[in-house]
């Protein structure tokens, strides 16, 4: 099987679009640089964007950790991938290399929203979890050094039901899953990968998708229910909600 890449400009990989953000003064914090570019799947004849956030350092972090980021569904419309920058930026300030991944393109098919969801939205979240071994597998040739066995999925809504697929498909890649309000496809129930999930106050999930107390006590699995709407996820939310979020990720990467 080849795969080949497209680069949606003439200048070197990794490079199509590069900005800085502003260090946030009052702590020691990483300037964030993103890169962005577009990765081809031959074998889907597939476009994949992708926005890398990741800090601006002379010296290179030994062991520098990885997370890749799902958006929500956004109905095809395009650009979700940045509009987590809350939660991205402040990855990447802290030492992380922050990869978010455009899933939906605007030839899809629209998300089913009738029938048996688990059953008739599979197709999109296998699309997604495809989306992510094959952006994991381009990194590792471009960025061999970075810290693979500690790899981080995290994922909102739709793109959380994403990453817990491929968490339950590749569970040997996957060091820590954390869901942001996912409702459909069930977590893992496991020590290893870690399982965290974070819950809002207004989507519950379906029945089966979030593990009894019983296994949350068995396998350690955290599940954090939020006064946050499950919309407000996004930069949508206020700075108070955005904070609150942020710290428990934060803290689930702390972890051991």
């Amino acid at each position: 099987m080849k795969y080949s890449k497209i680069i949606i400009s003439s200048i070197p990989l990794f490079i199509f679009n590069c900005s800085v953000q502003k260090k946030n003064t009052g702590n020691n914090d990483y300037e964030v640089k993103l890169d962005t570019l577009t990765l081809f799947d031959q074998s889907r004849n597939r476009k994949i964007p992708v926005a890398f956030y990741h800090p601006k350092t002379v010296k290179k972090i030994l062991h520098q950790p990885v997370v890749i980021f799902s958006h929500g569904y956004g109905a095809n419309k395009g650009g979700d991938y940045f509009v987590y920058s809350y939660l991205t930026k402040k990855l990447a300030s802290k030492g992380y290399f922050t990869v978010s991944i455009q899933h939906e393109l605007t030839t899809d098919s629209l998300l089913p929203t009738e029938g048996n969801l688990q059953i008739v939205r599979r197709p999109f979240w296998q699309s997604g979890s495809d989306n992510i071994l094959f952006v994991l597998n381009e990194l590792k040739k471009t960025h061999p050094e970075l810290d693979y066995p500690h790899l981080t999925l995290i994922g909102h809504s739709n793109g959380g039901d994403m990453a817990a697929l491929f968490t339950n498909q590749h569970p040997n890649l996957v060091y820590k899953l954390i869901t942001m309000d996912n409702r459909r496809m069930f977590l893992p129930r496991t020590s290893l990968p870690r399982i965290y999930t974070l819950r809002s106050n207004d989507y519950p999930a379906d029945e089966g998708v979030l593990p009894d107390e019983e296994n949350r006590n068995k396998y350690h699995i955290t599940v954090q229910p939020t006064q946050i709407n499950h919309g407000h996820m996004d930069d949508k939310g206020t700075d108070e909600e955005k904070k609150t979020l942020n710290d428990f990720v934060l803290q689930y990467l702390s972890e051991p």
